[in-house]
Parts: C-alpha cells; sequence; structure tokens
C-alpha cells in the first residue's frame, strides 16, 4: 500500500494530491490510510510528499557539493567507514576472488524490512549480500547468489540473519559496527567506499562520485559500479541520482529508492533535533 502510495505521490507531486485522493488509490479508508503511512514514515502523506519533490532533490545535490570531498578531507572515508552508521568494509582479497567462494559457508534468510522482504546472507567475515525481493521471488535472489559464490556452501539460517535485520534497518540499535565482505573489481571497491561516505539524508550525483574517485569523466563506468553494488541500503548506492534532480536507475526497483531516499530525508531532521549523530 505505501509503494503505492509513494508512485502515485511521485506522478501527482506538481498536483498536491489531498488526503482523501490518495487513500481512494490504495483502495483504504483516509483514517487508516494516515495512520498506516505515518507509521511507516513517521511523518504524514502530505510532510512525505515533500521530500519527493525533484525541487528537494535538486537542493539536495546543490548542498552537497563538496560532500565527499569533505568527508575525505576529515578523515571519516578511513577503510571504508561510514562514521555515522558504524559499517565497516572489507575487500575480498584477490585469491579469495578466484577461489569463487571455495570454503566459504553463506548462511541466507529472508526477512520483511520497511521496505519490503530482503534477502541477508552472511559469512564468518561479514555480511556479503543484501538484496531485495522483486517480481521474481525468493528463487531468483538465492540463484543471485549462488551465481555470486559458485563454490560457497549456502544454508538457510534465519535466526543467525535475523540477529542483524534491526541493526541494519534501524540505526538506533547498532551497538556495534556491522561488517560488510564484498566482492568486486579495484574500481568497484573504490565506487562502494565513496558511497559509505555519503550519511543519511544527503544526495549526491554519479558526477559527483566520479570526480570524488578521481574518474571525473568516468561517471558512465561509476552508475555501472554503483548498480552492481551487492549490499543495498548499507552501502547506500540509493543516494546517487542523476544531476537533473531524477532518481534513475535501480536494481531492486525505483520505487523503493524514492521510498528509502525520502524516509531517511524525512528520519534525518527528527535525528538533528534529538541530538542524533
Amino acid at each position: 500500500m505505501v509503494e503505492r502510495a509513494i508512485e502515485y505521490l511521485h506522478e501527482h507531486a506538481r498536483e498536491q494530491p489531498r488526503l482523501a485522493e490518495i487513500a481512494s488509490r490504495v483502495g483504504a479508508s483516509e483514517f487508516h490510510f494516515q495512520r498506516r503511512f505515518s507509521e511507516w514514515a513517521g511523518i504524514s502523506p502530505k510532510r512525505f510528499l515533500q521530500y519527493l519533490t525533484k525541487e528537494h532533490a535538486m537542493e539536495a545535490l546543490r548542498g552537497s557539493e563538496d560532500v565527499l570531498g569533505a568527508a575525505h578531507a576529515s578523515g571519516l572515508s578511513g577503510p571504508g567507514r561510514l562514521h555515522d552508521l558504524l559499517v565497516t568494509c572489507e575487500a575480498v582479497s584477490p585469491g579469495e576472488h578466484r577461489a569463487l567462494g571455495e570454503g566459504v559457508v553463506i548462511a541466507y534468510g529472508f526477512h520483511a524490512t520497511p521496505f519490503g522482504e530482503c534477502l541477508i546472507a552472511i559469512t564468518a567475515r561479514g555480511i556479503c549480500r543484501l538484496a531485495f525481493v522483486g517480481p521474481a521471488g525468493r528463487c531468483d535472489q538465492i540463484e543471485g547468489l549462488a551465481r555470486a559464490w559458485p563454490r560457497a556452501l549456502l544454508k538457510r539460517d534465519q535466526a543467525a540473519t535475523g540477529k542483524l535485520t534491526a541493526a541494519i534497518f534501524d540505526p538506533a540499535n547498532r551497538k556495534k559496527p556491522l561488517h560488510l565482505w564484498v566482492k568486486g573489481s579495484n574500481f568497484q571497491i573504490k565506487v562502494w567506499e565513496a558511497l559509505l561516505r555519503i550519511a543519511p539524508g544527503e544526495l549526491v550525483s554519479y558526477e559527483q562520485v566520479a570526480r570524488a574517485v578521481g574518474a571525473p569523466l568516468a561517471s558512465r563506468a561509476v552508475g555501472a559500479a554503483v548498480g552492481a553494488n551487492p549490499v543495498a541500503l548499507l552501502i547506500p548506492c540509493h543516494r546517487v541520482i542523476r544531476k537533473g534532480g531524477e532518481a534513475g536507475g535501480f536494481r531492486w526497483g525505483v520505487a523503493r529508492k524514492r521510498a528509502i531516499i525520502a524516509r531517511e530525508a524525512a528520519v534525518a531532521p527528527r535525528a538533528a533535533r534529538s541530538g542524533l549523530p
């Protein structure tokens, strides 16, 4: 219901639709829709609409012109550390890359989240995959995990992966850093580490990321690296949009990308007011 509402709000943002109209579109009463949406977003649909507009995206882009450079200069990049969300990223070594996961045990599970069902896959070294389940269903995500790690032993372990869901989707629950263990080319790793320096509520363009990784003419290659991100949300590829303010592509669906961006933008001001990092 929330996804349908977000799609409708985005398509009709200029018309500023009333609550009754939105509720009717998603087949709910005004009271039920207002309550459910506010529970999900933490704010009203009308307020949420402000964060879905192109004007908000453009303002965020203008304000983030030097975000990546400033983060790097202040020492926040570290070994790919996202200081405010306590996420550390370790790359698979060349030897481990060639081994294709041989000898690695990967536990995976499917879990409900504020942005739809997701697959979480973990190893002894850290989270190696976080992917949202699309129309093709769970089997598609399991097959994708197997293709990425063809020689690894995959086993379903809902209990093991379930322990991470609260920490992943509610940073306030992170008592210790979340560790990622990712496999990619040197360029992809460099791009993913740059993404880790984008704070919640901030947006940057593909061109800005390209400049940050020292390849100002490689925005298309950056886009490909962003699209290949194996760990949704924690490596925040959703915070990269087109310089014109459009959301751009997202391997887990543009509606979900808009939902994540707008929800983060809504939460960021509340966190600032409460004194949270």
